[in-house]
Formats: structure tokens, C-alpha cells, sequence
């Protein structure tokens, strides 16, 4: 959609009004002689959110802690274009935490003050040093279906003819949009970064039959299954509990050929006056105890970063975890952002006409 200048001004402003600042519930008990902190983090599952990161961390470390919850590329849009917000650390899913590094947001960040970075595996030191963030989750891409309606083993199987007009994949403009588009390229057998995304985008034209929505919201597809509008989707593991629990008989695969993850990752901004409480928190985020905590069903259900944490098979279903995550390619996502704005445009001419 083309805006006016004038609407796209309202639409920014609309963003940044829709994230709103909280504080947690054991803060006003907190001592202040560990400062203040002010989080910025994702809008889901905000109970849990507070119960088991926000408020240990707030009565751990005597930090009064704030909160704003939302939608990551809404807070990073409201970071963007006022800096002088407040927010001392934010987490942001791994295309918006490189985006916001690119536009300078964040501060330097000096890993020997985190001491459970050494925890962290060498390919997510790597990329915390590429990005100036620090990874604290990851997720990936599977695929959720009915199996009795259809039996799915395989990426290459959501381009059978006996899947027309039966399956639903994530929009371009969603955390994994971009790894469709990497699975599609794997398909057609270019990789995205050999020719710009050009044998992908013909393998999502061929694809185009069997969508019925390109979705922005894995809640949309809980009606879908539901209604019997699909029969499969290609989902984040974070979606599955939500959509098995309102659709028990849903299954869920990650095919063994792999698949591409996204870290949600956690940066301390520019400028913030509370650094050495931004520290405390990020080294918490990482540390084994509240790592197992957030794994938990009950919890976040967030796949663990930390190499010490041990997960049961139960914790581990679902999940970016043992052989899931040694079969998990990265995406790159300097690459990505660069290519997005194209990306979307050729996306919408082929998928959403």
C-alpha cells in the first residue's frame, strides 16, 4: 500500500502510541539502590513475562523496573524516531535488533561485563558481536497440519497439486516471511543470496495455487484449521502450542532437511542512564536458572541459549532444541534487510494480488 506523506506520519504516530509503559508488580517493594531500569519487550504472554523474568530480576538485583510491551518492529519504530523515550534495554526478534544496530540505536556493548556470555554458543557470540545485541532465545520454521486430511513429510511437499488451495505461509512482512522465502529458494535449488531471491520468487509463484492466505498473524490460523479454510501451515515453534491447544489433533514436523531460525535478542540503547542496571539484566536473561525457568511449558515456552540448560524431551517439543536446532540454518539478515523493500513489492505482485 502507497501512503501519502501525511499518512505515513499518522500511521508512525498510531505505532508509537500503541505500546504502552507498565511497572512490574514487586517494583514499588524494591530497594532503589539498584537503580531503575525501563524494559522494552514483546507483547505476548506478558504474564508470564512478568512473573518469571521481570519480577525475580526487580526483587534479585533491588532495580525498579518499568516495562513497555508490544509488537518488536512497532517499539523499534518508536525508538527510531524518539530515542529520548526512556527505554533502557530492549528485545527485538533478530531482523529488527540488526536493523536497529545498523541505525546506530544501541550502545557498544562490552561483553566482559555479561558473564554468562562464555555460555552462549560460538555462532551466537558471533552474531552478538555483528549486531551489538545479545541472543537470548531462538525459534525456527516446521510445518503444522491436519493429518487426517493430509500426511506431510517434506518442504518440497507443500508444492504437491494435492495441496491447492488448502495451505497458509507466513507474509513477507513477518518475522519469518524472509526464511519462506530461504525454504522456497532451497526448493528451486538457488539459495536467496546467489541471485537476489530470483529462483525463489518463481518457486513461491508455483506455490501460489495451494496458499490461501499469506497470514500476519499465526492466531488467524486457529479459525482456519477450525473451519477446515486449510489443512496446513508453515509456522514459528512458537505458534504451536497456542494452535495444538485450541486444535489438538494438529501435528507438527520440522523436516529433516533442516530449517532456518530467528533469535530474539536483547540490546541496551544509546541512550540509557542506567547501564550498569541494563548489564544485571541481560546477564540474568542468559543465566541458566532463568533460561530453564522461560523454557517450561507453563512459562515463555523460549527455547534455551544458554549450553547449560538442560531440557526433558517434554520441554524440548515444540522447540529450537537438540537435533531441531543442529539442523537450523541461519539467515542473514544484513542480507535480507537490504534486499526487503524489493522483496515486499515483488512478494505482493506474486502472492497477495
Amino acid at each position: 500500500m502507497n501512503f501519502k506523506k501525511v499518512g505515513l506520519l499518522a500511521a508512525i504516530f498510531l505505532l508509537v502510541g500503541s505500546v504502552a509503559f507498565g511497572t512490574t508488580a514487586c517494583s514499588s517493594q524494591s530497594s532503589s539502590n539498584g537503580g531503575n531500569l525501563t524494559v522494552s519487550t514483546f507483547g505476548l504472554s506478558t504474564k508470564q513475562m512478568r512473573n518469571d523474568v521481570l519480577n525475580p530480576f526487580a526483587k534479585q538485583s533491588s532495580v525498579k523496573v518499568k516495562t513497555q510491551f508490544g509488537d518488536s518492529a512497532t517499539r523499534l519504530t518508536q525508538i527510531e524516531h524518539n530515542p529520548n523515550t526512556g527505554v533502557d534495554v530492549i528485545e527485538l526478534a533478530q531482523n529488527n535488533a540488526v536493523t536497529g544496530d545498523k541505525k546506530k540505536l544501541f550502545k557498544k556493548l562490552d561483553f566482559s561485563k555479561i558473564s554468562n556470555f562464555k555460555y552462549l554458543s560460538k555462532s551466537e557470540q558471533k552474531l552478538a558481536k555483528e549486531t551489538n545485541t545479545v541472543p537470548y532465545t531462538v525459534n525456527s520454521l516446521g510445518i503444522i497440519y491436519n493429518p487426517k486430511k493430509v500426511n506431510i513429510n517434506s518442504w518440497k511437499d507443500l508444492w504437491s497439486s494435492k495441496l491447492k488451495n488448502k495451505i497458509a505461509v507466513p507474509d513477507m512482512t513477518t518475522t519469518f516471511g524472509p526464511a519462506m522465502l530461504y525454504i522456497a529458494g532451497d526448493y528451486a535449488g538457488t539459495s536467496v543470496t546467489k541471485d537476489n531471491g530470483n529462483a525463489a520468487f518463481k518457486a513461491m509463484k508455483e506455490l501460489k495455487p495451494n496458499v490461501v492466505k499469506t497470514y500476519t498473524q499465526s492466531s488467524d490460523l486457529s479459525n482456519m484449521f477450525k473451519s477446515g479454510e486449510i489443512e496446513a501451515a508453515v509456522v514459528g515453534d512458537y505458534a504451536v502450542g497456542m494452535l495444538q491447544a485450541t486444535n489438538p489433533n494438529l501435528k507438527y514436523i520440522v523436516p529433516k532437511s533442516g530449517t532456518y531460525a530467528n533469535y530474539d535478542n536483547v540490546s541496551i540503547l544509546k541512550n540509557s542512564k542506567n547501564s550498569a542496571a541494563a548489564y544485571k539484566y541481560i546477564n540474568f536473561r542468559l543465566s541458566e536458572k532463568i533460561q530453564k525457568k522461560v523454557a517450561g511449558l507453563k512459562s515463555l515456552n523460549n527455547a534455551p541459549v544458554n549450553t547449560q540448560v538442560k531440557l526433558t524431551p517434554a520441554e524440548a517439543a515444540n522447540k529450537t532444541y537438540g537435533s531441531v536446532a543442529k539442523r537450523a540454518k541461519t539467515i542473514n539478515f544484513f542480507f535480507v534487510n537490504s534486499h526487503m523493500s524489493n522483496w515486499i513489492s515483488r512478494w505482493n505482485k506474486i502472492m497477495n494480488k
